[in-house]
């Protein structure tokens, strides 16, 4: 079979632990067999990301504004204990946080759904997109532990000097204080962007926060989401036969409880980074999530929703037997190579990153799968594949649909 060729890169960023390795396997197995890959690779991996002071995550995300597509691994945010164990010179920022400051883009997560893997709320039919603002709020908070009494103010110093100050609590003893911000050019940026992937996937979409307490805050979000789907999309959404509408987020909760699913589900960063992974734990695995940061100026970047997969990692290491999931991975990479091929117009690569995700999917739904879903899900007789055996028969099933 003649590999499909590329014409313009795409930007690379590996990562860190367990997910790194699958990387590699999925490289190996899945793409290079069958796409003569072009990418300009960037090592986002803890070590190298302390080597270079974090720059090479800097150098990253704008190469993906050169090229207008990435895919990443899962990477480490070090807390204090992994700035131990791998003698950091300092413990860094959330690549993922530095990366969507950068591109100003939305997260769109949505599950993975598949037969014999039933979701925990028995009326969800379709999957349901959660849409994550990237900037901001507590992500980018300013904190202080107060010692004692005393009153703690907000104050805001114009370029001309003058002041405008607000109480925001008269202390009697000890406790904490926070300190938080977003901007408007962000919010607008978070609208545009979901109002366009609601028009591009055709779906409605919801807007949640917390106006009735938050009454400067959070109503500026919902202000400038209603100012721009009037004056932009109304007339697009009513053409397309799609809806947007707000509610508060408690409300959201509730009634998303009691939907078939089927819609975009926009939250600010802290609600969106909560309630994704909320439906993907209720459709079954953190796993079978996709993720795509998507800029209101048309840069997507590919990830997988989870983690590193630290335990994994530390068996695989002893020389132990993993059996990890690796469908999110697998899924950065397919959604990737398609953007680029509708980008590009290589409808190829577009029908290859169509197949090899259906290709998983038949895996799964054949019995053959990776132990986090052998243990929930409904069919019977399954046989439980270790982390490289799940990927070598996605690679047979892709063989078998290519036939």
């Amino acid at each position: 079979m003649e590999r499909i060729k590329m014409t313009t890169p795409i930007v690379e960023m590996d990562g860190d632990e367990m997910t790194r390795v699958l990387w590699k396997m999925i490289k190996d197995e899945l793409i290079c067999p069958f796409v003569e890959l072009k990418s300009e690779y960037y090592d986002l991996g803890l070590k190298n990301r302390d080597a270079t002071d974090d720059r090479i995550t800097i150098d990253s995300a704008n190469a993906a504004k050169r090229y207008g597509v990435a895919v990443k691994c899962a990477t480490i945010t070090p807390n204090a204990a992994r700035v131990k164990e791998y003698d950091l010179k300092e413990m860094w920022k959330s690549p993922n946080g530095t990366i969507r400051a950068i591109l100003d883009g939305t997260v769109f997560r949505a599950p993975i759904v598949v037969k014999g893997i039933e979701p925990y709320v028995r009326t969800w039919k379709k999957p349901i997109t959660i849409a994550r603002h990237a900037y901001g709020d507590v992500y980018k908070n300013v904190e202080m532990i107060i010692p004692g009494p005393g009153k703690a103010e907000l104050v805001f110093t114009a370029e001309d000097g003058r002041e405008t100050r607000e109480t925001v609590f008269e202390y009697k003893g000890a406790g904490v204080l926070q300190g938080m911000h977003n901007l408007n050019a962000s919010i607008e940026s978070f609208a545009k962007s979901c109002f366009n992937y609601a028009l591009d996937t055709k779906q409605d979409i919801w807007f949640a926060c917390k106006d009735t307490i938050s009454k400067k805050y959070d109503h500026t979000f919902k202000d400038i989401f209603q100012e721009i789907f009037d004056a932009q999309y109304k007339g697009k959404f009513e053409a397309a036969g799609i809806t947007y509408f707000y509610t508060l987020i408690d409300d959201a909760v509730a009634r998303v409880m009691k939907s078939e699913g089927g819609f975009i589900w926009a939250c600010k960063n802290y609600d969106g980074d909560v309630m994704s992974d909320m439906v993907s734990s209720a459709f079954g695995s953190l796993a079978m999530m996709t993720s795509v940061l998507v800029s209101p100026d048309g840069i997507y970047e590919y990830e997988a929703a989870h983690g590193t997969v630290q335990r994994h990692y530390y068996k695989y290491l002893k020389g132990e037997e993993t059996s990890t999931n690796s469908v999110a991975t697998i899924f950065a990479w397919t959604g990737a190579l398609r953007k680029r091929g509708e980008l590009d117009g290589i409808s190829e690569l577009c029908a290859y990153a169509d197949r090899m995700e259906q290709a998983v999917i038949r895996t799964i739904e054949s019995g053959r799968m990776t132990k986090d879903l052998a243990l929930i899900t409904s069919l019977e007789n399954v046989t439980v594949l270790n982390s490289e055996e799940f990927i070598k028969a996605v690679r047979a099933t892709y063989g078998e649909l290519s036939r």
